[in-house]
C-alpha cells in the first residue's frame, strides 16, 4: 500500500503520536484560558513584562508591538520583533505575562548566541526544503520504482525530525529563562508564577508532540519502504 494511504505502520505509529498532538493542544488552550483568568497583582501587561525582560538585560535593539490572532505570539528575529496577540499584548492576566515572557526569552537567546537558537535558525532552508520535496520524491520513487529516490525523499524528510529535535531545547530554555526572570524581579509572585509555569509547561507539550508525530512518520516510512526493499 503506499505510503500516503492508511497503513497499518500509520495506526500503530502515527494516530498515537497524533492523539497525544491533540492532547497537548487542547491542554494548551485550556491551561490558558483558566489562568487568563488569573490576574497579576502588580497590574503589569505582557508588553510591560517583555520589554521589563528586555531593558534588564540589555536587549535595546528588539521592539514589542501587537499582532493579530490568538496565541500568535512570536519573537521574529530577523525584524527584532517580539510580536505579541491582542490578548497577551494589553493583558494583565498571569497567562499573558507567562507567553510574553517566553518570547523576551528567545530574544535573550538570540542577543546571547545561545547556540541551540543559532543552530535552529540556521537549518530552517534545508528544513523547508526537505519538507517540501520528501513527500513528491517518496511518491515518484514509488510509482517508478526507484529505491534510492525514495531513500532521499526519507532522507529529507528526517531533516523536519532534527529541526524539530533541535526546537525543545529552545522553548523549553526560553520558559526557564522566562519562569526565572519573573520571579527574580518579582513581577509575579507565588501562585502567580506557578501559573505562568503551568501555562508554558503546557505549551511545550505542543512541541513534544509535534516532534513524537514526525518521528511516527519518519519510522512508519522506514518501516514501509524498508520491508519492500527487502522484497
Amino acid at each position: 500500500m503506499p505510503f500516503f494511504l492508511i497503513d497499518r505502520y500509520y495506526l500503530l505509529l502515527v494516530v498515537p503520536a497524533l492523539l497525544v498532538t491533540l492532547w497537548a493542544q487542547v491542554r494548551v488552550k485550556s491551561t490558558f484560558a483558566k489562568y487568563s483568568h488569573v490576574f497579576s497583582r502588580r497590574g503589569f501587561t505582557g508588553k510591560d513584562a517583555a520589554l521589563y525582560i528586555l531593558r534588564q538585560n540589555g536587549v535595546t535593539n528588539v521592539s514589542v508591538s501587537e499582532t493579530g490572532g490568538h496565541l500568535s505570539d512570536h519573537y521574529d528575529p530577523r525584524a527584532g520583533v517580539i510580536r505579541l496577540s491582542g490578548e497577551v499584548y494589553s493583558g494583565t492576566s498571569v497567562a499573558s505575562i507567562g507567553v510574553a515572557a517566553h518570547e523576551a526569552g528567545h530574544a535573550l537567546q538570540h542577543a546571547q548566541g545561545y547556540f541551540p537558537l543559532t543552530l535552529r535558525n540556521a537549518i530552517i532552508p534545508i528544513t523547508n526544503i526537505g519538507s517540501t520535496l520528501s513527500g513528491p520524491l517518496i511518491l515518484l520513487g514509488f510509482i517508478m520504482g526507484m529505491g534510492p529516490l525514495v531513500d532521499v525523499g526519507i532522507l529529507l524528510f528526517s531533516l523536519v525530525v532534527v529541526f524539530q529535535l533541535v526546537t525543545l531545547p529552545v522553548e523549553f530554555n526560553a520558559s526557564r529563562r522566562a519562569v526565572a526572570i519573573l520571579g527574580d524581579a518579582g513581577l509575579l509572585e507565588g501562585e502567580e508564577l506557578t501559573g505562568a509555569k503551568r501555562v508554558l509547561s503546557a505549551a511545550a507539550l505542543t512541541y513534544v508532540g509535534s516532534l513524537l508525530v514526525s518521528l511516527a512518520n519518519l519510522l512508519r516510512l522506514i518501516l514501509l519502504f524498508g520491508r519492500r526493499n527487502n522484497d
